[in-house]
């Protein structure tokens, strides 16, 4: 567990031209490392991210036997197939940290490999719903004993018989799709999920890359995803790309910067993941270019952002894009509160969800600065002021959320505001090296323990 620190910003940021490269993705890792363990043989993972929430899933890997090894290069899991966790006779004990793909990920493992599993995570984690994927799963036959009423910490009985059935997903959520064809390759028989509200889809195209029994059909309302499980599969070499939700934050601090440009290199650029980059370029006047796309080995989009400063224009944003730019909407909110207009967000509800009521927590702040915000369940108005002036030291208490802590920072370097931002240790569970990056660029924040 990190020591808790805070990050004191104090003074303006000035103009940059620089060419950065940014950790790997936290899904693609996240899911390389869950699936290594389900193949056989040797799989190679190259630019692992090495964040709190990616280790800690290593950790339990190796705690249910899964041998993984790190070396200059990469990382290197050995996997022993389907069904070939080690567990103990009682229950075994799994940390998931502060990562809800984690947990649920591994949820779907678990729910069709013989034994019981307790899952436990940070005070963050442990708030948040897990009886969306415990749904799911009960009905491949798994049985979800919860300590409260549906968050961690719970036990998992998983089923040495699993059925396969059909599924309706509509929450739009990557996480419920993945957690069940993960327990669907364990499963005989075909599953199927009809796909309501269409969601990211890194584990679709894993499972093809890695020879998956798997199809995926258009219909009339999203997507019929269907695997025939019990299929052997082996290991596998991958690359991870950069992660385009931690660039977000650096997209912004370019385009609210006068005369600044930046160039970020090898970003993973999935249709599923661009949104937060569509709606800046398509719907707010923001200067930013996708260059060099290709195919990687992966199966994935990749390609480098090239970002300058831009006035930008307020937003009314769709509620169709959503799901594609999910994790990006903290750093939205920042800009659309020094954006000049009212800028209007509908169809979030999923963001009371995350690691914090994201639209509470930013919203909160914003109203102690003087910016004026709406809101109801699912959505939120912000009434933008790129002329807002901060004159006392403003303390932010992120709630163990990742993505608010760098947001506030990005703000707050942007105008010179003396921001107090309490446990951005946090921040190291998707973005390790992310306080350095900034004052590679300029960004004063001052570490205090």
């Amino acid at each position: 567990m990190n020591k808790k620190i805070s990050v004191l910003a104090r003074g303006k940021i000035k103009k940059f031209n620089e060419t950065i490269k940014i950790p790997g993705d936290k899904s693609l890792s996240l899911r390389a490392l869950i699936l290594a363990a389900q193949c056989i043989g040797l799989s190679k993972i190259k630019n692992l991210l090495e964040s709190d929430d990616v280790l800690n899933c290593v950790r339990s890997l190796r705690k249910l036997g899964v041998k993984i090894e790190k070396t200059d290069s990469n990382y290197k899991v050995y996997g022993n197939g389907l069904n070939s966790l080690k567990t103990k006779k009682k229950i075994n004990k799994i940390f998931v940290g502060n990562s809800g793909t984690t947990a649920r990920l591994l949820s779907g493992v678990f729910a069709t490999h013989p034994g019981k599993f307790y899952l436990y995570g940070d005070t963050s984690m442990n708030r948040r719903d897990m009886s969306r994927v415990s749904v799911h799963l009960e009905k491949f036959g798994s049985f979800f004993y919860f300590k409260n009423k549906s968050t961690l910490p719970l036990t998992i009985e998983g089923t040495e018989m699993p059925l396969a059935q059909t599924h309706i997903e509509r929450l739009g959520s990557a996480q419920v799709k993945s957690a069940i064809l993960l327990a669907a390759l364990n499963t005989p028989g075909t599953t199927k999920i009809i796909e309501e509200r269409v969601s990211r889809d890194h584990t679709e195209i894993f499972l093809k890359k890695i020879n998956a029994d798997i199809k995926i059909k258009k219909i009339k309302k999203g997507n019929l995803i269907t695997l025939k499980g019990q299929k052997n599969l082996y290991g596998f070499n991958y690359d991870i790309s950069s992660d385009p939700s931690s660039s977000a934050f650096l997209i912004a601090l370019t385009l609210l910067n006068s005369h600044s440009k930046l160039i970020i290199k090898n970003i993973n650029c999935n249709p599923t993941r661009t949104g937060f980059i569509k709606i800046l370029k398509k719907k707010m006047n923001a200067n930013i270019k996708l260059k060099n796309l290709n195919k990687k080995s992966s199966g994935e989009l990749v390609g480098d952002i090239v970002v300058k400063s831009s006035i930008l224009k307020p937003i009314n944003c769709p509620k169709k894009i959503v799901p594609s730019l999910i994790d990006e909407f903290p750093i939205l909110f920042i800009i659309a509160a020094v954006t000049k207009g009212v800028s209007v967000f509908r169809g979030i509800g999923e963001l009371r969800n995350k690691e914090s009521d994201r639209i509470k927590n930013i919203e909160e702040v914003l109203n102690k600065i003087g910016i004026k915000t709406k809101s109801t369940f699912s959505s939120l108005k912000i009434f933008g002021n790129p002329n807002i002036k901060v004159n006392k030291i403003i303390n932010i208490y992120p709630g163990g959320d990742h993505r608010i802590a760098m947001s506030w920072a990005i703000f707050a370097i942007l105008f010179g505001n003396v921001f107090k931002i309490h446990n951005f240790e946090t921040v190291n569970t998707s973005f390790p090296g992310f306080t350095s990056l900034i004052k590679s660029l300029g960004g004063k924040l001052e570490i205090k323990k």
